[in-house]
């Protein structure tokens, strides 16, 4: 596209952002104001006036569906050669290069969990083997290493940030953990994820021949939710850079909500004093939320240090509800409902969303979306293409496209109907499970293929198995997952940068939204942005809820301290 064209398909605060192709910007984005939008159209700009030299940039993000979604976005647009990927991606391979010259031999094999090493680790020193704990000090030890904290060290530094250490263990022995996870994780010549940023940052730190080799491979980055970098990813990114400016950051200080993962937002509040001569933009157009949505959001952060700065630029949609009911099933079972008549309504349940606080809390709604025969799929766990029957589907589907007959281009029965008969062999039915858990999400994970070819069939009328084998290829190179038709089921944290036309964000209670390991002023805080975030997902139609108690005899628990903030008439349910 030519300069001009790209400019004229952008709102002026946008185009500000596609014309800075010439050192630091800051983009401060407010949630649905398009940034995804101004940055690709900046990358295609910069390379559209032959600024930008597209096979020498990197665009960075923290998810790889992140990462496909930029790619999509820059294929639109026509621009070839830029290298979109994660922190970790970017890092993992210019570590399998540095490694042979720097370290020498075979790099050490990539973990992809540390269940395995930790239950080693924990028996050793005589600790709990339950998977629940072994999960909670996985996620401690991942916040110590991005946050550059040795075992030696974490003892003290836990305590400074007021981390409880898991299992109600003393931090000693937490430390004591780590450490003995990590001397078992190098016995056996392994590495985690987190290994992977810090060992590139060393080698490119200490190795100035590496470190000029990278730097002259890429020359203009772009960084999207620069306000979830950690401490480790901003010296990777410092490594990259050396002494150039040429770079873009994208973030949005009211959703900051990883902090207990080791993400820092001062990087991105800095960033205006550490490179004095950038450019700032702000993005407050909202164009996914009503502004009925937009007004409950910005509600939330009344007097939050970090103020939301929207404008909603859709009509006025249906007014945001709230209801309190006398327990978690009955809140379930009105939810249910109320889903079942937007359906009935024609409303698609993959435009539908239910977000709570923790995974938990899921199994209520799941258990009423099921007796009610209504499609759901839960959000979390493993990656969708490293599930088993996955795998085995995507054979199948292989395997059946190698051997197809095709007639004229086109398979000899229709794709959808052909891919449905052959996944029968991994349990596709076209009735979902009734019972909820493993069964259940094995059916999400193969109906999500089958929406997947029906989604190709409609593009193309005349697609045949190898098309659909060719897009399944695709979309696991950017791990870029088919969703089922279903309602969506996912917790705050897991639905950051995903939207739906209708949310139901239930279980706002006391000991819940704030969570109750929530203290300090800083976690009160990201608890109050974290509920933005949830808000926000919301395009059209938003129904707030909490339940009185979890169920009979249970104690009573006190809608959010964050709700009166939203001027909201509660109404009572049973």
């Amino acid at each position: 596209m030519k300069p001009d064209e790209l400019l004229a398909r952008l709102d002026p605060e946008q185009a500000a952002v596609a014309r800075a192709i010439d050192g630091p910007v800051v983009v401060l984005a407010g949630a649905g104001t398009g940034k995804t939008r101004a940055i690709t159209h900046r990358m295609a700009y910069a390379a559209a006036v032959g600024a930008h030299d597209p096979y020498r940039t990197m665009a960075v993000t923290f998810t790889n569906r992140a990462a496909g979604e930029m790619t999509r976005r820059l294929a639109e647009l026509g621009v070839e050669g830029v290298r979109v990927r994660t922190f970790h991606a970017a890092a993992l391979k210019q570590l399998a290069w540095a490694w042979p010259q720097v370290i020498g031999g075979e790099m050490f094999q990539l973990t992809p969990s540390k269940a395995g090493s930790l239950a080693n680790a924990s028996a050793r020193l005589g600790l709990g083997s339950e998977v629940a704990f072994l999960r909670d000090v996985a996620s401690e030890i991942e916040w110590a290493k991005v946050s550059q904290v040795t075992p030696d060290d974490y003892a003290s530094v836990a305590a400074t940030k007021s981390r409880l250490a898991p299992g109600g263990l003393e931090r000693e022995k937490i430390a004591e953990l780590y450490e003995e996870y990590e001397r078992i994780k190098s016995e056996s010549h392994r590495i985690d994820f987190e290994d992977v940023l810090l060992l590139t940052v060393g080698i490119l730190e200490s190795r100035p021949e590496i470190r000029e080799q990278v730097q002259k491979s890429f020359r203009h980055f772009t960084v999207d939710e620069f306000q979830d970098v950690s401490g480790i990813q901003s010296r990777l990114l410092d490594a990259w850079l050396g002494r150039r400016d040429d770079i873009c950051v994208v973030g949005d200080p009211a959703q900051t909500i990883y902090s207990f993962a080791g993400a820092d937002a001062s990087f991105l509040q800095s960033f205006g004093r550490r490179f004095a001569d950038s450019t700032m933009v702000r993005l407050a157009r909202c164009y996914r939320c009503t502004p009925e949505v937009v007004d409950v959001a910005t509600g939330v952060l009344v007097k939050s240090a970090t103020p939301a700065r929207l404008q909603s630029m859709k009509p006025a949609g249906p007014r945001v509800t709230y209801a309190v009911f006398d327990d978690e099933l009955a809140e379930a079972d009105s939810v249910a409902e109320q889903i079942k008549e937007l359906r009935a309504s024609g409303v698609s349940a993959r435009d539908i969303a239910i977000l709570v606080r923790i995974n938990a809390m899921t199994e209520p709604f799941e258990a009423a979306l099921a007796e009610r025969q209504i499609p759901y799929s839960v959000r979390g766990g493993l990656r969708f293409f490293d599930r088993p029957e996955v795998r085995q589907a995507i054979s199948l589907i292989r395997g059946a496209a190698k051997a197809s007959t095709v007639v004229n281009g086109q398979d000899q029965e229709d794709l959808g109907r052909l891919t449905r008969a052959i996944l029968t062999g991994v349990g596709w039915s076209d009735e979902p499970p009734v019972d909820i858990g493993a069964e259940r999400e094995r059916w999400e994970s193969i109906a999500a293929l089958v929406t997947l070819a029906d989604d190709v069939a409609a593009r193309d009328s005349k697609a045949t198995l190898v098309d659909l084998a060719g897009e399944i290829d695709h979309r696991k190179s950017t791990q870029d997952a088919p969703e089922v038709d279903g309602v969506t089921i996912a917790s705050l944290h897991s639905a950051k940068g995903m939207e739906w036309d209708n949310v139901f964000l239930v279980g706002l209670s006391e000991g819940v939204m704030p969570f109750s390991q929530a203290e300090t002023p800083d976690q009160l805080a990201e608890e109050q942005r974290l509920l933005y975030v949830g808000i926000t997902r919301a395009a059209d139609r938003l129904a707030l809820s909490s339940a009185s108690t979890r169920g009979p005899g249970a104690r009573t628990r006190r809608p959010s301290r964050f709700l009166p903030k939203l001027q909201l008439a509660a109404d009572s349910k049973s």
